[in-house]
C-alpha cells in the first residue's frame, strides 16, 4: 500500500500467529486492490483485460460499497480516477484495518491501537486510560496541532492531506482549500471515507457530513486556519 503499519500493545505482544494473520490481511488487499502491482486484479480491469462483471465476489462488492459511499457524499467521494479507472484505494486501506483489528480481537487481544499510514484504529484502553491519537500539524511534521482520546464510541481516526503525497485526492469542488482534514469516528471505513469526501469537497462537503453523520472533524486549509468540532476544538 505504499505506507507503513504498526501496532502498539498495552500489555505483551502477541504471538507470531496472530501478528501474521494481520499481515496476510494487509498482504491479501494489496495484492488484490494495488494498482502499482501488474498483476493485481483491479490492474487487470484497468487494463481492460477483466470485465468488471467477471472479477472476484469480493471486488464486486467493494466497488458496489464504494459506488453506495459515492451516493452519500453526493460524489465527492468516489471510486474512479479522472482518468476513469477504476481506484478502490481511498476505501480498501480502511477495510483491511477493520479486518486486521479483527484478527486481533479473535486472538484475543483487548488492548491495543493500530496505525496504517496515519489512520487509526483502537480497542480497549491503556494502563486504563483512553488511547490519545496526536494530529499531525502539515507545516511542522514532528509538531502536532492537538490529540484526541479514542473510546468505543470514537475508536477510529482518519487523516487526509496533501503535506505527504501532495495532490494525492481528486477534487470534486475545484474551490476547496481544505489541504489537511481529521475525522473521528466509531468506525475506521467512515472515518477515512469522510475525511476524504471534506478534503476533496470544501465546506460544503464538510457542513454536509456534520449534518448527516455522527463525526467529529478538524480541517486546516491553505492559509493554516483551522476549523473544529466543538470534541476535537477542546483537545488542541
Amino acid at each position: 500500500m505504499g505506507t507503513m503499519v504498526s501496532i502498539r500493545f498495552a500489555g505483551d505482544v502477541p504471538g507470531s500467529e496472530i501478528l501474521a494473520g494481520v499481515e496476510r490481511v494487509f498482504h491479501g488487499i494489496d495484492v488484490q486492490f494495488s494498482l502499482y502491482r501488474a498483476e493485481s486484479e483491479i490492474s487487470r480491469v484497468a487494463r481492460g483485460e477483466l470485465a468488471l462483471t467477471a472479477t472476484s465476489e469480493l471486488f464486486r462488492e467493494t466497488y458496489a460499497r464504494a459506488i453506495e459511499w459515492r451516493r452519500l457524499t453526493n460524489d465527492a467521494f468516489t471510486p474512479y480516477r479522472p482518468d476513469g479507472v477504476i481506484d478502490l484505494s481511498g476505501l480498501v486501506k480502511a477495510d483491511a484495518i477493520e479486518a486486521a483489528g479483527t484478527v486481533l480481537v479473535s486472538g484475543g487481544e483487548v488492548n491495543w491501537v493500530l496505525n496504517a499510514g496515519g489512520d487509526v484504529l483502537s480497542c480497549g484502553d491503556v494502563a486504563g486510560e483512553p488511547w490519545s491519537v496526536g494530529i499531525v500539524d502539515p507545516d511542522d511534521r514532528s509538531g502536532l496541532l492537538g490529540a484526541m482520546p479514542l473510546s468505543p464510541e470514537r475508536r477510529a481516526m482518519a487523516t487526509s492531506g496533501t503535506a505527504e503525497r501532495g495532490e494525492h485526492v481528486w477534487r470534486s469542488d475545484r474551490s476547496s482549500r481544505y489541504r489537511q482534514v481529521t475525522v473521528v469516528a466509531a468506525d475506521i471505513v467512515t472515518a477515512d471515507v469522510l475525511a476524504t469526501t471534506v478534503l476533496a469537497g470544501g465546506e460544503q462537503a464538510r457542513d454536509d457530513v456534520l449534518s448527516r453523520f455522527d463525526v467529529d472533524l478538524l480541517t486546516v486549509d491553505l492559509d493554516g486556519g483551522l476549523t473544529a468540532t466543538p470534541m476535537l476544538r477542546q483537545r488542541r
